[in-house]
């Protein structure tokens, strides 16, 4: 709760500071008093707010369970949502008065709006009597804080339950987890003397306890050491408890009570522990350690004797698990598919002899198996519950229909609804907002960082940390912070390691889900029996079956995504006819040619998405958008913007372009935006993509000093100085894209200075003279490189060499040479080299010691090649091998006679052309695909050669060229 009130406390400082009263003073005479009173009333309820925040998260953790708290809390929320409202509808009425038109124009909508204003004036009102009837009703039902709550000695043990019965459980029960087992009992064993720490971290229900106890209880260390503990810390502990605990468990009886630990303070406490364990080898388990902060104590407690003492850490967050020695901690991930099964079987029918699920059974069973994602906990949780049941198909569907109910319901089930909300309730509250708002996306999706990121800022989740930090490098680390906690796990990395997507755990989605309803955060639709969304939800995705609500909500809806792409275009414009203060709306690839008129009225809109949908125009009205911060148009059919666009100056990010050849073989396979006018007020635009270059736009850009990742293509030699110069006044610059506008033109880039921060480099088009520019010499932070159509003379490699950061490396028609040298050591970070359509080449050399960390090598479209490149067999951590429209000579070669240089690559993928229709149909940006042609070939039963088969389509490239 207290999260929300930091939300809405965020939204209040962010309207009183904006100095829109000001402006309004001498626009809106009529509702100058009003503006005044909303100033002052604003003050006042953001004191209150402030205060009430701090007596939440005080209070919260004592109250779990108070049903007298909880409805006391509901109201809060509801007070908080209705300043909200005030604070939106503030800002649209604002926006409506200083929007530009004809005096005549300004004074009608003035005069039709002082009703709105005065009718914001009684709302205040009514909010503060509110408020301060919460007060009364905290003071006459008793909330308050607590020496010593009963509410919080009740939670305690009921965590500990938890964790006693993952401790208590049988070594024979335990299913999966082998190779960690023996990892840390050979750890634990091992002879070095020295003190060992050790964790074991991943999110909770994994299995963490199971195994830490199943090492823990094993005899043969009961007997290898002279004394040991076992400790489950809660997420609020005494120091100086902990300690009497470890000593009471380590100590003889005696010992412990001659030693009078009872009324020791803490620094004693620690030099008795010390005393007693410096003659003894010891073996202590730290259980569900929550912070890092415990370790400071702990570390001087354990003593180092050299006598080979151990200590084992448990944990969800990957900060703490870090206080390991190196080398020493162990990721628990969810288990697979078949040991997931094994174990839901074991417990689900422990009652058949066999153990073995009913065939009638089996649908239902493996889907209930498949919700649990190899989550222990739940596996365990839910199969002992079923095992009570009658083995009815009907009762098993019932339960897998109804099975986000039973987490949040059924008290059988509350071990899971604990454990996960454990996690939860841990988080601060700029967080905890951000973590729920994940649960929004469909189940099992992937979710993109680059889209999560701009949603949360739209969203106004994301606070502001200094001037020299941008707002996505916060929501960066809120990212990196819940993949640190365990709450959503990284899937896929690009070829520099940085995460591209994310995916939330079914469980935990569903949890957070309804956690997020019951907040009336957010609400995300899939069509699961409801007809109607109720008004006080914030948020509304709908996944699918839009059509099937009948009521969409009202004017408390700030977001609206659409992901159902099979709804009409007029349900959307009369969908979209009832919300006013929306701040976030996504149409991504809905049915509409033309932007819906009332989006031109949503003055308060931060984010719009209007990417694969079919829309051509951008009309001009979009000047009254001026909130605007992300406009996303790619994949559209606008091919030019309005002036208007440049009068957007809140804009941070503008997507628009279309991606015409897939497999990026042409110059012109990226089409440009063209912008008219002058774009010197975008100066809060960090991402430009992309734009239709022309002499007077190139000098413009200079005045963009934020910019970050910029696209620019159609540029001529006659105005390359003015471009050069306007990237030298870009600082942040680390993404850039620039291509000529025909592969005719020239580029003499030789005046352009090195870019320092400058990470991403993709350049298409001749260059002066056949050779590179000198700012390349420079380029040392460049992870990935891409030239194209260069025209370069001499073999370009020796110059990159130098970039020892370089993770990437493209060049398509770059040179016009014969042969190509890798030398030992050059490139010890590269990932992935394509190298197309060099007309010439006929030799690539590649010496031992080159290019070790290579995972993907693709060669297209080199004509000439008809030798398999021998030093291939060097690159031991070749995993694929993507050939495309290659000579004959050179794909019976690789068949044939040169197989013995690529065997150890386990994925060769070869076709024998371009089939541009096929690529349209399988395109390496996953939502766009409609058929996959991924072949996997496996080693001959000899385990010689791998086989190599070819096919008439392009292959998937692991590789997408993003900016």
């Amino acid at each position: 709760m207290a999260d929300t009130l930091f939300l809405v406390l965020r939204k209040v400082a962010f309207s009183l500071g904006e100095g829109a009263l000001v402006k309004l003073g001498t626009e809106v005479v009529e509702a100058a008093s009003v503006l005044t009173d909303f100033e002052h009333s604003m003050k006042q309820i953001e004191s209150e707010f402030t205060i009430m925040r701090a007596f939440i998260s005080q209070v919260s953790a004592e109250k779990v369970g108070d049903k007298t708290f909880d409805a006391w809390l509901d109201q809060v929320r509801d007070v908080a949502h209705d300043v909200e409202d005030i604070v939106d509808e503030y800002a649209y009425l604002a926006a409506q008065a200083i929007d530009t038109g004809t005096f005549f124009k300004r004074k009608f909508q003035q005069t039709k709006n002082v009703a709105a204003w005065q009718n914001i004036s009684r709302q205040i009102s009514q909010v503060e009597t509110r408020i301060q009837r919460l007060s009364a009703m905290r003071n006459r039902y008793g909330i308050s804080i607590d020496e010593k709550s009963s509410s919080n000695m009740s939670q305690y043990p009921r965590q500990l339950s938890v964790s006693d019965s993952a401790y208590l459980t049988d070594d024979t029960e335990i299913v999966g987890n082998a190779s960690v087992t023996r990892r840390l009992t050979q750890w634990v064993l091992e002879e070095r003397q020295d003190r060992s720490v050790m964790s074991i971290f991943g999110m909770g229900g994994v299995g963490k306890t199971t195994i830490a106890s199943s090492i823990f209880k094993n005899q043969q260390f009961m007997m290898a050491f002279a004394c040991n503990a076992w400790i489950t810390l809660s997420q609020s502990y005494e120091i100086e408890d902990l300690l009497r605990q470890i000593s009471k468990q380590l100590m003889d009886q005696q010992v412990y009570l001659a030693s009078n630990v009872e009324a020791m303070n803490r620094i004693k406490l620690i030099e008795e522990l010390q005393i007693y364990l410096k003659r003894r080898k010891y073996l202590i388990v730290l259980d569900d350690v929550w912070d890092k902060d415990v370790w400071l104590f702990l570390n001087y407690a354990f003593v180092r004797n050299n006598l080979g003492g151990r200590v084992l850490i448990t944990t969800r967050k990957k900060d703490v698990a870090f206080l390991a020695d190196h080398n020493c901690v162990v990721e628990l991930e969810a288990l697979p598919h078949t040991e997931a099964w094994h174990l839901f079987c074991k417990k689900a029918f422990r009652r058949l002899e066999d153990k073995m699920c009913p065939e009638n059974l089996r649908p239902w069973a493996e889907k209930i198996v498949t919700k649990c994602q190899g989550l222990p906990l739940a596996i365990v949780a839910i199969g002992s519950l079923l095992s009570y049941r009658e083995f009815e198909e009907q009762e098993w569907k019932l339960f897998y229909n109804q099975l986000g109910w039973q987490l949040a319901n059924n008290p059988e089930l509350n071990w899971i609804a604990n454990i996960l909300n454990l996690s939860l309730n841990d988080l601060p509250s700029y967080l905890r907002s951000c973590f729920l708002y994940c649960s929004l996306f469909p189940e099992d999706c992937r979710i993109k960082r680059k889209m999560l990121v701009e949603l949360w800022i739209a969203e106004g989740l994301v606070e502001e940390r200094g001037d020299g930090t941008t707002m996505e490098e916060v929501a960066q680390c809120y990212l990196t912070e819940l993949t640190q906690r365990s709450l959503l796990a990284v899937i896929e990395r690009n070829a520099c390691g940085r995460a591209r997507t994310f995916r939330m755990h079914d469980l935990v989605r569903e949890m957070a889900s309804i956690i997020a309803k019951k907040e009336r955060l957010a609400f995300s639709y899939d069509n699961v029996g409801i007809t109607q969304v109720a008004h006080e939800y914030r948020r509304l995705w709908i996944q699918k079956d839009a059509q099937s609500l009948r009521y969409l909500g009202g004017s408390k809806l700030r977001s609206f995504v659409l992901l159902d792409i099979g709804v009409p275009s007029s349900w959307i414009y009369d969908a979209l006819s009832r919300f006013r203060l929306l701040r976030v709306l996504c149409l991504r690839f809905a049915n509409i040619e033309q932007v819906p008129g009332v989006v031109t009225e949503l003055y308060n809109l931060h984010y719009l998405d209007l990417s694969h949908t079919k829309v051509k125009h951008i009309p001009a009205s979009f000047k009254n958008l001026i909130n605007l911060e992300f406009l996303d148009i790619r994949s559209s059919y606008v091919e030019e913007l309005p002036l208007e666009i440049t009068l957007l100056t809140n804009l941070r990010h503008l997507y628009a372009y279309v991606i015409h050849d897939l497999q990026e073989r042409s110059l012109d396979c990226i089409s440009a935006t063209k912008i008219p006018g002058n774009i010197c007020h975008l100066k809060n635009l960090q991402a430009l993509q992309t734009v239709s270059a022309n002499k007077d736009l190139v000098s413009q850009l200079g005045n963009l000093t934020r910019m970050r990742s910029l696209c620019v293509m159609k540029v001529q030699q006659s105005y390359i100085a003015e471009l050069c110069n306007s990237l030298t006044k870009m600082p942040n610059l680390s993404r850039l894209f620039i291509s000529s506008c025909d592969m005719d033109e020239t580029l003499n880039l030789k005046m352009l200075k090195a870019l320092s921060n400058l990470k991403v480099f993709w350049l298409a088009g001749k260059l002066e003279g056949g050779v590179l520019p000198p700012m390349f010499a420079k380029l040392e932070k460049i992870t990935e490189l891409k030239l194209d159509w260069s025209g370069l003379k001499k073999d370009p490699i020796e110059s990159f060499s130098y970039m020892l950061n370089l993770v990437v490396l493209v060049r398509t028609g770059a040179y016009d040479g014969e042969r190509l040298n890798f030398h030992a050591k050059w490139f010890p970070k590269l990932n992935l080299l394509q190298l197309a359509d060099m007309e010439h080449l006929n030799r690539i050399e590649i010496e031992d010691g080159s290019m070790m960390c290579l995972c993907e090598l693709d060669l297209v479209g080199l004509r000439n090649l008809n030798e398999v490149p021998k030093g291939i067999r060097y690159i031991r951590t070749l995993h694929e091998m993507i050939i495309t429209d290659m000579p004959k000579e050179f794909i019976v070669k690789i068949q044939g006679s040169d197989r013995y240089i690529v065997q150890h690559v386990p994925n060769i993928h070869i076709f024998e052309s371009s089939d541009f229709q096929a690529v349209n149909n399988f395109i390496r940006l996953p939502h766009l695909a409609k058929r996959q042609f991924i072949v996997d070939f496996p080693h001959r039963p000899n385990g010689t050669v791998p086989y190599v088969s070819r096919a008439k389509c392009p292959i998937r490239l692991n590789y997408t060229w993003k900016f």
